[in-house]
């Protein structure tokens, strides 16, 4: 019986899915250990410069507030009210920061998606010859 590649049996493409899955299991582990360490070299990296940042510019902020609140007291406000309206004004800026910085660490963001889109395509591809072969075998 000459058998072509597209006239497979089920139980010789179940056969070649038990043989190869072990194999594609391997390499979706390896890409999905190497996406999730690029997001986390990534993350850690992004760490290091906010850091290394928070600490050059924490000063020069405080320098600057100080500086606000003088101008705003030479234009005739009282130190108090000059006070209040910097500091009011560097709260509202620095929630905004924070929350849009605590967005950006998001686990959704994190999640392997390149991983996850190629072990669907995978798993489809296996569902297609599966179908593939039933027909055919159906059909013959």
């Amino acid at each position: 019986m000459d058998h072509r590649p597209y006239e497979r049996s089920i139980p010789e493409i179940v056969g070649d899915l038990v043989t190869q899955f072990p194999r594609l299991a391997r390499k979706e582990s390896q890409l999905a250990r190497a996406e999730l360490s690029e997001k986390i070299t990534r993350v850690a990296f992004g760490l290091v410069f906010i850091v290394a940042a928070a600490v050059l510019l924490i000063p020069a902020l405080v320098v600057l507030l100080e500086a606000a609140v003088a101008a705003l007291e030479q234009s005739r406000f009282q130190p108090s009210m000059a006070s209040l309206i910097v500091g009011g004004a560097a709260l509202v800026v620095g929630v905004i920061l924070l929350l849009v910085g605590i967005n950006r660490l998001k686990v959704e963001h994190l999640v392997p998606r390149k991983t996850i889109h190629q072990v669907q395509e995978d798993a489809s591809v296996a569902k297609q010859q599966l179908r593939s072969g039933h027909e055919h075998q159906r059909a013959a």
